[in-house]
C-alpha cells in the first residue's frame, strides 16, 4: 500500500510517500512544496495544490494522511494554515482518495512513543524506520511521520478486521457466527 503524508503549511508544505509491503517500509519520495515566503498567499496555495495533484498523478498512492490542525497562538497564522490544509484536502479529494487526519501528538506518539517529542526526535526515528542515510528537510520528515502513522494504523485495522467481523456476526446471531452459551448452561454440542 502506498501512503501520501502531508504536513500542510502556508509557506512550506511537506510531503512524503511511502510504501508498505507487509512489515517492510520503503521511501518512494519526499520533499517540500514552496512558492517562497514573500509570494502572495494565493500563489502559495496554488503551488500546494498543483504540486500535490502532480505527486498523486505520478506516484498513485492508495491512501492519504494529513496532519490535523492544532490551536495556534496567532489567529492569522492559524487562518493561513487552515487555507493550506484546505487546498491539500481539495487536491486529495479530487484524486478520489479518502483523507485520514492525525493530530500532531498522535503522530509523535506513534513514531517516537511520546506525544511531546520534538521534530528532531521524530526525524531521527523516521530515518531509522525507512533506512535513510540522509534525512530530507524537517517538513518532509514530518510528512513521512504522518504517512508512517497511517500505514501502522491501517495495518492494525486490517489485522483486527476479521475479529471485529466475527464479533459483529455473533452479536447479530447470523449463521456461521460463533455460538455463545446461555447464562448458566453449557454451550450446545456441535457433533465434533
Amino acid at each position: 500500500m502506498r501512503v501520501l503524508g502531508v504536513d500542510p503549511g502556508s509557506v512550506r508544505t511537506g510531503y512524503g510517500i511511502i510504501e508498505r509491503d507487509g512489515t517492510r517500509l520503503r521511501l518512494i519520495t519526499a520533499g517540500t512544496l514552496t512558492a517562497g515566503e514573500k509570494a502572495p498567499l494565493e500563489e502559495r496555495l496554488l503551488t500546494i495544490h498543483t504540486g500535490l495533484v502532480a505527486l498523486i498523478e505520478e506516484y498513485a498512492p492508495g491512501a492519504a494522511a494529513v496532519e490535523d490542525i492544532f490551536m495556534a497562538k496567532f489567529p492569522n497564522a492559524a487562518l493561513k494554515l487552515g487555507h493550506a490544509r484546505g487546498v491539500a484536502l481539495l487536491a486529495i479529494a479530487q484524486a478520489g482518495l479518502a483523507v485520514h487526519p492525525y493530530p500532531p501528538a498522535v503522530v509523535k506518539r506513534s513514531i517516537v512513543g511520546k506525544g511531546a517529542a520534538d521534530k528532531t526526535q521524530v526525524a531521527r526515528i523516521v530515518g531509522a524506520m525507512l533506512g535513510l542515510t540522509e534525512l530530507p528537510g524537517i517538513d518532509a520528515t514530518d510528512a513521512l511521520a504522518i504517512a508512517l502513522t497511517h500505514a501502522q494504523a491501517a495495518r492494525m485495522h486490517a489485522a483486527l478486521a476479521p475479529a471485529a467481523k466475527l464479533a459483529s456476526a455473533a452479536k447479530s446471531g447470523r449463521p456461521g457466527a460463533p455460538r455463545r452459551a446461555a447464562k448458566g448452561r453449557p454451550p450446545p454440542k456441535t457433533g465434533r
